[in-house]
């Protein structure tokens, strides 16, 4: 540290370290065992490591990190979970569907107000001053240590129990309180939090008070688990990865010295990698190819789902990569780079299906008989708006040449509103276009299935049927007419899959033209053409839905 400021000429590090130091007094983090006092009876003795770093605003941070490798496993879980995406893109839905202002914050040293059980100490060194040379036992969850992460889970759990909150059972970081009529949440990422509620001033005071933590907390929302927060001119809340995308295309300029070329669609049209034959990747190659696969993953895990077929196509040469599989991932960062701006918007208005037929068929008679849905008989009592689910399916025959496999892509809505996506080879090889079709119709109707119930445990009023759009004909009239015959015995389960949610009138299944199916692009490399009309409405287009310019 001396070194490093002599070099700068300034104090920085130093004073940094010193402010680290101070902090973990303020929080009582150790209880002094005496001057080279030998290691107490069961406990374990090991070191505290500096990390340091450099932040945006060129302020340095050292924080004091205790070498939790060098203890013994511990026999408990010390899992301790973060809200799924998934779940934080659906409150955040129902926060602006019912009026709520979603706020976030972050609890300042979150890991030191709980209390470790782990018995370890360690010798100061010269920074503790006074200290140096004596034998300190770490009290509390400092960061670094085995189990810190789920003493500090518990203490918030605790806190928000204290407050009116208790943790759904669809998501068990996901806390929700009922009030005026509606819920109130909090998704808890580690010391992260996103509130959904009337006044989350409300909320964070009941922490300060009854909690006591020290949080940082925004008016509104702007930036959260690595997604942008900001509203289209007309008010309608945008999730984006701009921010991201800018640190990814840094970290690629580290890499090879230059930044991506720009691109108009992730990958060629019609590109099959799997038939590449390049020479493979040096180790160096091995480790970069797979530091991009893995940012990609994360920023379609974040919205970018106009890429998840191809991160989903790049992503099986990880352990074996080839020149051409990396040439064709930075391809993929190029066009991030060229169409950063894209962002799920928050549209909350119920679509327009008035103009689908009702499906005039009984299906009293069928093999499935007076077939209901069954409904979980512990959720909470629906408060709030109700909300319609929308689901496109589509599938993609052979889409690996070498293994045969199909792929399907699916996609969720919540009213007009994108909350999850799929893009993955399936499992068996199909012989037929017909077949992969169904296969995909079944993974969705299981996945409608679970969505459904996840909106019910959160405490939404569900409107009685989804929507599912398939752009296979035979599909759907086989799915849909009560007196089809199965021909491929094979698919036996996902027919009846499929079919028996249609008879319980949990799903409607239409046919629309693959020009207009937007799951076509999780499923297949398209030209830009192709895939803009499909993809400019819901990731790219500022205001009503209805008048995107799709040209």
């Amino acid at each position: 540290v001396e070194t490093l400021d002599k070099i700068n000429g300034n104090t920085m590090w130093k004073d940094a370290c010193q402010k680290e130091i101070d902090l973990l007094q303020e929080y009582k983090c150790f209880e002094d065992a005496g001057k080279y006092t030998p290691t107490p009876r069961g406990y374990q003795r090991i070191k505290l490591i500096w990390v340091f770093d450099v932040k945006q605003d060129l302020r340095r941070r050292a924080r004091l990190v205790a070498g939790g490798h060098m203890t013994e496993p511990i026999k408990e879980s010390s899992y301790s979970g973060v809200v799924s995406l998934r779940s934080f893109r659906i409150c955040i839905f129902l926060g602006e569907l019912n009026g709520l202002k979603v706020s976030s914050a972050d609890i300042s040293s979150a890991y030191l107000e709980a209390y470790t059980q782990e018995k370890v100490v360690f010798t100061a060194g010269e920074e503790f001053g006074d200290l140096h040379g004596h034998t300190l036992i770490i009290v509390k969850a400092l960061y670094g240590l085995r189990s810190s992460g789920k003493r500090f889970n518990e203490r918030i759990s605790d806190t928000l129990r204290d407050i009116g909150f208790w943790p759904s059972y669809a998501d068990s970081e996901v806390w929700m309180r009922e009030h005026n009529g509606h819920y109130e949440y909090v998704c808890l990422y580690v010391d992260d939090l996103a509130v959904m509620a009337e006044k989350p001033s409300d909320v964070y005071k009941l922490l300060r008070d009854v909690g006591k933590y020290k949080l940082r907390e925004e008016e509104g929302i702007s930036y959260h688990i690595g997604g942008d927060f900001f509203r289209d001119p007309d008010g309608t809340l945008c999730y984006g990865a701009k921010t991201y995308i800018k640190r990814m295309l840094a970290n690629y300029e580290r890499m090879f010295g230059t930044m991506p070329k720009e691109y108009n669609s992730p990958l060629d049209a019609g590109d099959h990698p799997e038939l590449d034959t390049s020479e493979f990747l040096d180790n160096d190659g091995i480790k970069k190819y797979q530091s991009i696969i893995g940012a990609l993953q994360w920023a379609v895990s974040l919205c970018r789902y106009d890429i998840n077929c191809a991160v989903m196509t790049m992503g099986r040469f990880r352990t074996a990569p080839r020149k051409g599989h990396l040439e064709r991932l930075k391809r993929i960062v190029g066009y991030l780079k060229k169409y950063d701006m894209g962002a799920i918007r928050f549209r909350t208005c119920e679509p327009d299906y008035s103009h689908l037929p009702e499906p005039n068929v009984d299906w009293t008679y069928a093999v499935y008989g007076k077939v209901q849905e069954q409904i979980p008989p512990d959720i909470p009592k629906p408060l709030g708006k109700t909300v319609v689910l929308t689901c496109y399916v589509d599938a993609n025959l052979m889409h690996d040449m070498v293994t045969g496999r199909s792929a399907m892509g699916i996609l969720h809505m919540l009213n007009q509103t994108p909350v999850d996506s799929t893009s993955k080879r399936q499992d068996t090889v199909e012989t037929a276009t017909y077949g992969s079709e169904f296969i995909a119709a079944r993974v969705a109707t299981e996945q409608i299935m679970d969505l459904r119930n996840t909106l019910r445990y959160f405490g939404v009023p569900v409107e009685e049927r989804t929507y599912m759009f398939g752009d296979n004909n035979s599909v759907v009239t086989s799915s849909t007419l009560p007196h089809s015959v199965l021909k491929k015995r094979h698919q036996l389960l996902a027919y009846h899959r499929v079919r028996e949610a249609i008879a319980s009138r949990i799903l409607r299944f239409h046919h629309i033209p693959g020009t207009e199916n937007p799951a076509d692009v999780l499923t297949k490399n398209l030209s830009h053409s192709v895939a803009w009309p499909l993809l400019k409405p819901f990731l790219f287009w500022a205001g009503d839905m209805g008048n995107a310019n799709l040209e």
